[in-house]
């Protein structure tokens, strides 16, 4: 896993931690937990083969924003993130995680 610091990605105050096509782009130093998140977010995107994986966050994203009637709320709810979220405390979840778990998560 690549990671690279730099002061542009992600974009806003509020995020630590991007990542683009298995890359992790951060603004600094990143936590075991934080590291897992962005983990899982690399095996959803290699098992979706990157391009439906983005095709499917955006449309999830649209939906469920339109739902809780929130941008940040509808992304709290992608069920990538769901899944990430919920298993970044568990270090070793990528070892143990099956293919396409984060459908349970929808």
């Amino acid at each position: 896993m690549l990671i690279i610091n730099n002061k542009i990605l992600p974009i806003g105050r509020n995020y630590m931690a991007m990542n683009l096509f298995g890359i992790i782009f951060t603004k600094g130093r990143l936590s075991p937990q934080l590291k897992n998140h962005e983990f899982i977010h690399t095996l959803q995107q290699l098992e979706m083969l990157f391009l439906f994986f983005y095709m499917w966050y955006v449309t999830e994203w649209i939906i469920k924003s339109i739902r809780y009637k929130s941008f940040f709320k509808g992304y709290q709810n992608i069920s990538f993130e769901r899944e990430a979220y919920g298993n970044a405390n568990k270090l070793n979840y990528r070892k143990h995680r099956k293919p396409f778990n984060w459908i349970h998560y929808i």
